[in-house]
């Protein structure tokens, strides 16, 4: 593969991921203020556990499908979901409705970070992975930084559902 066009599919790949980081620290620094607008304190360990166990149970299921028809396939259909599970987020009007379309992103998140780990192990050879693995974790360092500012930045200026 030409190193530009795979420096591009690298840099393609480490936003996915950042995007995927992101979602967890600024969900969770949001979490008081969509409480407060859509109410369910009870329920709002499900916004956290339900998108964890969809995320967790289609990992295997994406793996064996890019197996079949191919990794770059199962990572775009991973990314249009998790996308549409956002934004059905950013709509929510009630906890359950948020919580539903939270599986929604968790079932495209299963895609997202296994298939880019296995992209960058099939175009990369085993001496460079290791500065690349470099570059995934600045990726998710940057987003355990950035994820509660931008989240608290985002909530008191434009509002919780442009976190999604």
């Amino acid at each position: 593969m030409d190193p530009r066009r795979r420096n591009l599919v690298l840099g393609s790949l480490l936003i996915a991921m950042f995007l995927s980081a992101m979602e967890g620290t600024i969900v969770a620094t949001a979490m008081p203020t969509i409480i407060g607008d859509l109410g369910g304190f009870a329920l709002f360990a499900w916004v956290f556990s339900l998108f964890l166990l969809a995320q967790v149970a289609t990992i295997p299921i994406y793996g064996r499908l890019s197996d079949v028809i191919g990794r770059k396939r199962v990572f775009a259909i991973g990314v249009i979901i998790f996308l549409a599970g956002s934004f059905l987020c950013g709509a929510s009007k009630s906890m359950v409705f948020l919580i539903l379309a939270r599986v929604i992103q968790g079932i495209g998140a299963g895609a997202v970070l296994p298939v880019a780990s296995t992209i960058v192990g099939d175009i990369y050879s085993l001496q460079e992975r290791a500065k690349v693995q470099g570059y995934i974790s600045s990726a998710w360092a940057l987003a355990s930084v950035a994820g509660p500012t931008l989240g608290g930045l985002i909530v008191q200026t434009i509002g919780w559902a442009w976190i999604f």
